[in-house]
């Protein structure tokens, strides 16, 4: 298994600031909850990382 690898899953995906100053990515799918909390600092890591993933798969040519 893999990032390359298909499954039929289906999940909800929340993305919020907590009480306590973190970013909360929150998954929920098949009966499991998955609340992964983020620093600022590595919230934003993580959307550059999103942005650049989806330039490399054709995304917006004119936001780069």
């Amino acid at each position: 298994m893999g990032i390359n690898t298909e499954r039929d899953i289906e999940a909800n995906l929340q993305i919020g600031p907590t009480d306590a100053g973190m970013v909360r990515l929150f998954i929920e799918g098949n009966g499991v909850e998955i609340p992964m909390d983020f620093t600022p600092e590595e919230a934003l890591e993580i959307a550059e990382e999103i942005m650049a993933a989806a330039h490399r798969v054709g995304g917006p040519k004119g936001k780069r």
